[in-house]
């Protein structure tokens, strides 16, 4: 299928096309290619044409030298196919530029021997492969939507790979809805080169849709009943950094629900285990923790597990099933989560129990009522934390409630299969004890004495109360 982005103007109807940049590229585009540093950062907004001036970019510089290797890099494989992949297709056929694409490894060669990889980097283990690469030039995309190894992707694989050729790394993306990490540090750093643009500089937008800039934006805040004021519209329509927590899906805050250790405190504590049976082949398992005697429950611990069979699971149970001795273990058991929840319990004699998968909305909104008020702590270096602000409410369809498909986390999910079976809400404050001469044990003292007095006075009361009725009298 032939992109809408490539299929505009003049372009379509020459016969002898030859193929340049400011054919794709708008000036802030062109800018952005343009600039010789090294690190370069650009913050956009939606809409505003990134895929076409990455697409073009990555192909000028793999003509431009021969044996050259580029590479574009974003959360998955499979967004990667979707997003750049056409496009790239799409330009070579249109100039006959002569790349031989290759389905399979996603991957773009031309007759100069140079190619464009395409690939994902959806966790740590992914950076790996990446290693032992020459790179020309590098684009990642999506950088809001990676956790926290983006920054060792960078720093201990990209940076290295760029040595032979003196390459460039640009890293390009839509604002998260917190102000936070990676990203946002190297957009905001001396050390890169800084580029902004939005959907207001995107010529072909009002050539396309038959509307202008404006009338896209009015139309956008009648449907959803907003202003432009409207955090999720100041970082998406005009690529400005906010603080969006309306868009959140969880309210974590480092500054009321990290912790540091456990307190110390006598008694046992009691456990909870979320599994879910991943996203990806990702497998989750949290550890929620709570004593009878505190009203707050805590993450103590998290893991993920990527393509594990059953028994590797299971292995991953016992053992934290003899650190921690839970109470419960709960588990995902849609789809195929069942029969592997009957396979644990069959074969290791694990006591797997379902999680509570029915009214997931209301269940999140519990769990943010927690963070709020300070009962649900984390850590605010955990994996919790870090997807908390990471994963989106769809704000695209205000009138359906729906968690956005642009980023996924599965230990959200186990942590809130396992938040809906602790008990720290069964917490009673005990009274403290009153200080003797105290002015509160005065006040206490005096409306006992109070009290006293005045159930002595009705007693006496009902026993003359008593005689008059015995005798006939009033």
């Amino acid at each position: 299928m032939t992109s809408p982005e490539i299929l505009i103007g003049e372009l379509l109807s020459r016969k002898n096309q030859e193929f340049e940049l400011k054919d794709f590229c708008f000036d802030k585009q062109l800018e952005f290619i343009q600039d010789e540093s090294p690190f370069k950062t650009a913050v956009c907004s939606r809409r505003a044409g990134k895929t076409v001036g990455c697409a073009a970019h990555l192909i000028k510089a793999a003509q431009s030298r021969p044996a050259v290797v580029c590479l574009y890099i974003t959360l998955s494989r499979n967004n990667a196919r979707k997003i750049l992949w056409p496009e790239l297709l799409e330009i070579n056929r249109r100039f006959n530029l002569g790349g031989k694409p290759n389905e399979t490894e996603l991957s773009l060669w031309f007759p100069n021997n140079s190619v464009i990889y395409l690939s994902g980097a959806k966790d740590k283990s992914e950076i790996e492969k990446f290693r032992g690469l020459a790179l020309f030039l590098v684009y990642i995309d999506e950088c809001g939507s990676f956790r926290s190894y983006i920054q060792n992707l960078v720093d201990e694989v990209i940076s290295k790979a760029l040595f032979d050729y003196s390459g460039t790394l640009c890293l390009i993306g839509t604002p998260g809805p917190v102000p936070s990490g990676y990203f946002y540090d190297c957009s905001q750093s001396p050390e890169w080169s800084h580029h902004s643009w939005t959907m207001f500089d995107n010529p072909w937008l009002p050539i396309k849709s038959g509307k202008t800039h404006q009338e896209l934006l009015a139309r956008e805040l009648k449907r959803k009943g907003i202003d432009e004021s409207d955090p999720t519209i100041q970082r998406e329509c005009f690529g400005r950094w906010v603080t969006d927590s309306n868009s959140m899906v969880f309210k974590y805050s480092s500054d009321k629900n990290h912790f540091d250790d456990l307190p110390s405190i006598a008694g046992k504590w009691n456990y909870v285990f979320g599994v879910d049976i991943g996203f990806d082949d990702a497998d989750a398992i949290s550890v929620l923790a709570w004593h009878d005697k505190l009203p707050q429950v805590y993450l103590v611990h998290e893991e993920e597990g990527q393509s594990e069979t059953i028994t590797q699971l299971a292995q991953r149970l016992e053992r934290l099933i003899n650190a921690y001795d839970p109470m419960k273990i709960v588990m995902d058991t849609g789809g195929l989560g069942k029969k592997i929840a009957e396979e644990i319990r069959k074969r290791f004699q694990i006591p797997i129990v379902a999680a509570e998968k029915a009214r997931k909305f209301e269940y999140i909104e519990l769990v943010n009522d927690a963070l709020r008020n300070a009962k649900l702590m984390a850590k605010s270096t955990s994996r919790f934390a870090e997807d908390s602000r990471l994963l989106e409410w769809d704000r695209d369809k205000p009138d359906k409630l729906k968690i956005s498909d642009r980023f996924h986390s599965d230990i959200t999910d186990s942590v809130l299969y396992a938040y809906r079976e602790v008990l720290h809400w069964l917490y009673q404050p005990q009274a403290k004890p009153t200080l003797p001469n105290s002015p509160e044990w005065f006040r206490i003292e005096e409306a006992n004495l109070e009290n006293a007095v005045l159930a002595e006075l009705a007693l006496k009361k009902q026993e003359e109360q008593d005689l008059l009725d015995l005798y006939g009298l009033e």
